[in-house]
């Protein structure tokens, strides 16, 4: 029976794992081929305590966190205005500094009022809002991802993930995305810019990124409904006036 079993999630591994970013070499010819994330601890006896699914929770998460890193980065080589908000660093350092120093922050910034998760998003986009609208817009997602994975990126046996809060996180971030591209102000200006189609520019790196999180998070949340028998209430929402859902 676990042969069968590792059989039937081995694809749906491969699967999550084609939708990580692909390194592209700066002089190769070839086509860059797909690389399956590797976890640096997978020789170690803490293997021992995990599943496949378990496995493929850590590279669900760590990949979609991968994703707002670069999101985040994006936004502010397009938004430096916000950047200039919370330091005068680089912005590599900076986005290093909030996903790399939880121990000291905790996702909690005085600037955003310590707010987290969907509250923090909303922030993003409030007209009278000052702060950095890239730092509480990547904060309020992460933070968000977290919770839907109860507050782990590291998964055992013992966890239990609930895959209506994974599926409700793929639906949270289709309303963020939509967000970001179409929210604007009172003069008609978007609160951040991402996505750009011009005349002479077509700029929609933003929305892959995107498609990729959402991609995995549907994947996963589909895979544990069927490996634990949860039925997934399954929401149709128009983006336009749609709420974030809950966990």
């Amino acid at each position: 029976m676990r042969t069968l079993a590792i059989i039937a999630i081995t694809p749906l591994f491969l699967i999550l794992a084609a939708c990580a970013n692909t390194p592209i070499t700066a002089n190769s010819s070839k086509s860059p081929e797909k690389s399956i994330p590797v976890q640096g601890d997978r020789s170690t006896i803490n293997q021992l305590a995990k599943s496949d699914f378990d496995r493929m929770a850590d590279v669900e998460i760590h990949e979609n966190t991968e994703s707002l890193r670069l999101l985040m980065l994006k936004l502010y080589k397009r938004n430096p205005h916000e950047l200039q908000k919370s330091t005068s660093d680089v912005a590599e350092k900076m986005v290093n500094w909030v996903f790399n120093g939880e121990t000291q922050h905790h996702y909690k910034f005085e600037s955003m009022n310590n707010t987290q998760e969907t509250e923090a998003i909303f922030l993003a986009f409030k007209p009278e809002y000052t702060g950095d609208r890239v730092l509480a817009f990547i904060v309020g997602l992460h933070t968000m991802l977290l919770k839907a994975h109860d507050g782990k990126t590291d998964f055992y046996f013992t966890d239990t993930i609930d895959p209506q809060h994974i599926y409700n996180a793929a639906r949270n971030f289709e309303i963020a995305a939509w967000k970001i591209s179409n929210t604007r102000d009172e003069q008609g200006n978007l609160f951040l810019l991402s996505n750009e189609i011009s005349a002479t520019e077509r700029n929609l790196s933003f929305e892959r990124e995107f498609g990729k999180i959402i991609g995995r998070t549907d994947l996963f949340a589909v895979a544990l409904a069927e490996k634990s028998q949860r039925f997934i209430s399954r929401v149709m929402q128009n983006l336009t006036t749609a709420v974030f859902l809950p966990f």
